[in-house]
């Protein structure tokens, strides 16, 4: 077990000056992370035990897909790089181009999201993207170090390709045990500002969620992101929970153009952590965003409902509020500045 643990796929935990850093947070306490408002990982009445017990051997029906879900072969590499825009790589993997620069955020191209083989297994079918059908990235986002967020296997693969990574705190000493130049690495905490370049900036925000690559848990934060350019302001939640962060952050920023927002992998057992598609449309509204992309979902069974449920009630809540929902297809692009653009309900075609 200790030589498992040990191999680079669990990365490292952040020490020396990285880790002096870290305790000056104030969001770091007692030696860990803490969220803005009091959450537990476990929220349901039933124990740790039962509701394991229950995720893996209870009877949870249509948890996968019968045929593989639709999916578009963009060719990212080329695409207009000066047109702002975002294709959806699958569950929580992006691709932006934004004021002229390509962003990747939580890129996971391998066919499992989990430390064994066996568990998280991706959706069937040809999944058409990968780490060599990336274009060199200029900018690396890492909301957060959970292995459906951190992938071991794509990031090394892409190591030469990268340029500079931001991620919340204390990420970069896993990234710096796999090969990544410390200097290509830029942590940041909550409401610190990264001016990219001029007409980019990226904020680094609050999310409500937990971090650790297995047994050691809140050691490295997780964190949502504004990004801001001279035309547009895009929101990416990562993982959280519904919480008060996201008035703050649309009290801070004003109106935003796009949120994408969790949407995906929840369960009354953990309903502090992750958001239930009705609570990911009120933080959309809580932003004031004009349009809503939803997240999480649409590659890998992490939880117990229906694979297509986040989108049907997601779809449903959106009915009447003042945002559109965009729901592409995994590679379909979305033209940030087109308002017209509309997507086909594909997750209620016929066989899926």
């Amino acid at each position: 077990m200790t030589l498992w643990l040990s191999s680079p796929e669990f990365g490292n935990l952040p020490e020396g000056q990285h880790l002096i850093r870290i305790q000056a947070s104030p969001n770091y306490r007692d030696g860990e992370f803490r969220n803005q408002v009091p959450t537990t990982m476990l929220s349901g009445k039933r124990s740790r035990w039962a509701s394991m017990y229950d995720h893996f051997f209870g009877d949870h029906p249509r948890l996968r897909p019968t045929q593989a879900l639709p999916m578009v072969e963009t060719d990212l590499n080329r695409l207009d790089r000066n047109q702002d825009a975002i294709v959806w790589l699958g569950h929580s993997s992006y691709y932006l181009q934004l004021a002229g620069k390509r962003i990747l955020i939580d890129p996971v191209f391998s066919s499992n999201a989990a430390p064994l083989a066996f568990l998280n297994r991706a959706f069937g079918g040809n999944y058409p993207y990968n780490a060599a059908a990336m274009p060199d990235i200029d900018y690396l986002v890492i909301s957060h170090d959970h292995w459906d967020h951190l992938d071991y296997p794509t990031l090394t693969a892409m190591r030469s390709r990268i340029g500079t990574i931001i991620s919340p705190l204390g990420v970069g000493a896993h990234l710096a045990r796999w090969g990544f130049d410390s200097e290509r690495i830029h942590e940041a905490d909550w409401y610190d500002t990264l001016v990219l370049e001029p007409g980019l900036t990226v904020h680094v925000l609050p999310a409500r969620h937990f971090s650790g690559r297995l047994i050691r848990g809140n050691r490295t934060l997780w964190a949502g992101f504004m990004f801001e350019t001279t035309q547009h302001k895009i929101f990416y939640s990562g993982d959280s929970g519904y919480g008060p962060h996201f008035a703050e952050i649309g009290q801070k920023f004003g109106a935003i153009d796009l949120a994408i927002m969790d949407n995906g992998q929840y369960d009354p057992d953990w309903s502090q952590i992750h958001m239930m598609p009705e609570e990911a449309v009120q933080g959309a509204l809580d932003l004031r965003a004009a349009s809503l992309l939803p997240a999480h979902s649409g590659r890998f069974a992490m939880a117990n409902h229906t694979w297509d449920d986040p989108y049907r009630r997601i779809a449903a809540a959106s009915q009447g509020k003042p945002f559109r929902l965009l729901t592409p297809t995994i590679g379909e692009v979305v033209r940030i500045a087109d308002r017209q653009q509309a997507f086909t309900p594909w997750w209620e075609l016929p066989g899926i």
